[in-house]
């Protein structure tokens, strides 16, 4: 993993809410954050919380 903006995989849950991550987009087939690794979704923020907006 990088640690730059390369690393970074803006995903989605099954409820549509948006997460950015941070881990390594090889190995991800579909970005759901059902997807991920235990390790790699304690890494991500919800989007809205850091935006403050639903959508932006």
């Amino acid at each position: 993993m990088k640690g730059d903006f390369g690393s970074l995989a803006w995903v989605n849950d099954e409820k549509g809410k948006e997460y950015v991550c941070t881990v390594d987009n090889d190995h991800l087939e579909e970005k759901k954050f059902e997807n991920l690794r235990e390790s790699e979704k304690k890494t991500c923020e919800d989007v809205n919380q850091i935006v403050g907006t639903e959508r932006w």
